[in-house]
């Protein structure tokens, strides 16, 4: 009896705990700079409503510490630095983790599909709920928990000269940044490592003459000064960047706070997906304003896509060879774009 009622005190003790009012500091952070829309949305967006929300709600205060624009992780370190706990909630591109998540860039691997960051959203949500090997991978191996799954606007190519065929860009140096450098390397174009934090001063300096972005990023960080072409050939948007928490971290925050944490990541998410998709037809409208935006004939992004039919299936073949499930994801990613109506310019086959 004396061990119940032991129990039962204890139980009462530790749940007094978790109610009382706590003060909270978190840093928060990228090594993109807020210009960069997934960015700018975690300041404008998530950290505004996660310390309204928390604050109207509970008894509880948040500070935070900002840290963008590399000053405390490159965009590089954003996964090893919420490892480790020296930020407690970071927002990366999967494009900088090729060895550690191969797989978490599937759409990349199935180029010119939706160009609306909405439908690429509701796709990679498909995709990530038949999957759980794909959230359940920063827990087990990476101390962190996935909050937000982040869509990024339709891409492009801008560059510094002018280009109508696929055979102009043969030989051209252009940037991109992980796998995405696939799509330049199996047409002939000569690919060039890079990331938005370098873009400006390498396309500057002639490292390279062209990079693959989206129109936000050529906007706001003003790479139409040494790119003033920008074509509209329609890569698609990609769900390829991610929000998560330590999971130390995490584990140490009342349970009222994580219930409000959630709901805010699940609005973000959203968020990530409406923002891009009302920000685009804006941003091509402005970058007119400013510099050359022209269209590619249908033929040449059909061209494009027929030259990566055999990349996509070697990579979801070399994927599998590494104990991953990318046939299932890849195919997944096919059916759903096409469930919501997306007719793929090339009808990938994944065997």
């Amino acid at each position: 009896m004396k061990k119940i009622v032991y129990s039962l005190a204890a139980a009462m003790a530790l749940t007094a705990t978790a109610v009382q009012a706590e003060e909270i500091t978190l840093r928060i952070g990228s090594g993109h700079p807020p210009g960069v829309v997934y960015a700018g949305l975690m300041i404008d967006y998530f950290q505004k409503e996660l310390k309204e929300r928390v604050e109207s709600r509970t008894d509880h205060t948040l500070n935070i510490v900002e840290g963008y624009s590399g000053s405390i992780v490159k965009v590089t370190e954003v996964l090893e630095g919420v490892q480790d706990g020296v930020l407690d909630i970071g927002g990366m591109c999967f494009c900088f983790e090729p060895s550690n998540l191969p797989l978490h860039a599937f759409q990349v691997m199935l180029p010119f599909g939706t160009m609306d960051p909405v439908e690429s959203l509701g796709i990679a949500q498909d995709v990530y709920k038949e999957v759980p090997y794909l959230t359940d991978v920063f827990e087990e191996e990476y101390n962190q928990v996935l909050l937000s799954r982040i869509a990024d606007g339709g891409y492009n190519l801008g560059t510094k000269f002018e280009w109508n065929e696929l055979s102009d860009l043969k030989g051209e140096k252009i940037g991109g940044a992980g796998i995405n450098l696939n799509w330049l390397e199996n047409a002939g174009v000569v690919p060039v490592s890079s990331s938005l934090a370098t873009s400006y001063t390498e396309m500057s300096t002639g490292v390279y003459d062209g990079f693959i972005m989206f129109p936000s990023a050529w906007v706001n960080l003003k790479l139409y000064e040494p790119g003033p072409y920008y074509t509209l050939i329609g890569f698609g948007s990609m769900t390829w960047h991610g929000l998560t928490i330590n999971k130390d971290t995490y584990d140490e925050l009342p349970e009222d706070f994580r219930a409000i944490l959630h709901e805010v990541a699940a609005d973000y998410e959203e968020q990530t997906g409406i923002v891009n998709l009302r920000e685009y037809d804006r941003l091509i409208d402005e970058l007119r304003g400013l510099i050359t935006v022209t269209e590619i004939d249908a033929n040449v992004r059909q061209e494009w896509a027929e030259s990566l039919r055999d990349w996509v299936q070697k990579t979801a073949t070399d994927l599998e060879g590494q104990g991953l499930p990318a046939k299932q994801v890849m195919n997944l990613v096919l059916d759903s774009a096409e469930a919501r109506g997306y007719d793929w310019p090339v009808r990938y086959s994944i065997e």
